[in-house]
């Protein structure tokens, strides 16, 4: 693409973005003037800060259509070519085991994105931040990841064979629900945020090319009934993750608790 279309594509989607924007800015500033009747504060820096979302979100959406999609449909073409996975030598039909490679991609681009994602990474700060220390900040972003790993796995796993989505869905809140009763009710809400969070600005538009690429390439999928739902099952696994790490934490508390008394109650002298 010549230097003309490329200001031709970041014209126009800065223009759609500042349609986009311009309804949160009338909002805004009808609250402010009309109902608070305050001042803006400090209009000048909020001037420039418009201005960076504005910008920035303009050459987000450029780069996703430019790059991202594009990569991860050719991602998604080359790691399901028969070649590729071997078929051609086998002599046979492609089986759902022939398609390990995609499995393993689709953790390792999913635990790598959630650990980047910028709404994460802020969550669990303050998370940290107000429990204390409690919640570990990194600990709570490798379970998040940990979750949309197996996630994408799992749903890479529904495209290739073709199965519902609701049964994984149904069959995964029915064990949010029961896990629920069971983990620390300090870590179910921030469990629960979790799922949401992670599927932000840079989970999301990678998960979509993925999902949409392996449902264009594998044989007899369809991209619309079977390449959507990966973002669904993004927010549904780090719940599961994320209260097993806090119910894995509390047992290993509880352990080294008793192991202290324990210790204790042996070096106290016999009377």
């Amino acid at each position: 693409m010549i230097a003309p279309d490329w200001l031709g594509v970041i014209a126009r989607s800065l223009s759609g973005t500042i349609l986009d924007v311009l309804p949160i800015v009338l909002i805004l500033g009808f609250f402010q003037l009309v109902i608070l009747r305050q001042k803006l504060p400090n209009p000048g820096r909020m001037i420039v800060g418009f201005t960076y979302v504005v910008i920035g979100l303009a050459l987000f959406l450029v780069g996703l259509e430019q790059a991202l999609f594009p990569l991860g449909k050719e991602l998604a073409r080359q790691l399901t070519d028969p070649e590729f996975l071997g078929s051609s030598r086998a002599g046979g039909p492609l089986g759902w085991r022939d398609y390990y490679w995609v499995y393993l991609f689709a953790a390792a681009i999913g635990f790598a994105t959630t650990i980047a994602e910028p709404a994460l990474i802020a969550v669990s700060i303050k998370a940290s931040e107000v429990s204390g220390g409690t919640i570990g900040s990194w600990g709570l972003r490798l379970a998040v990841a940990v979750g949309v790993a197996i996630s994408l796995a799992v749903g890479a796993f529904r495209i290739v064979t073709g199965t519902p989505l609701y049964l994984y869905m149904i069959a995964g809140y029915f064990f949010v629900i029961v896990q629920t009763f069971f983990a620390p009710k300090l870590i179910v809400p921030l469990a629960y945020d979790s799922g949401g969070v992670t599927t932000s600005t840079v989970t999301v538009p990678l998960v979509t090319a993925l999902g949409l690429g392996l449902a264009s390439t594998v044989p007899g999928r369809s991209p619309l009934l079977d390449g959507f739902g990966l973002i669904a099952l993004a927010s549904l696994f780090p719940m599961i993750t994320v209260m097993a790490y806090a119910q894995l934490s509390a047992w290993r508390s509880a352990s080294r608790s008793r192991s202290i008394n324990h210790q204790r109650q042996r070096q106290k002298p016999e009377r």
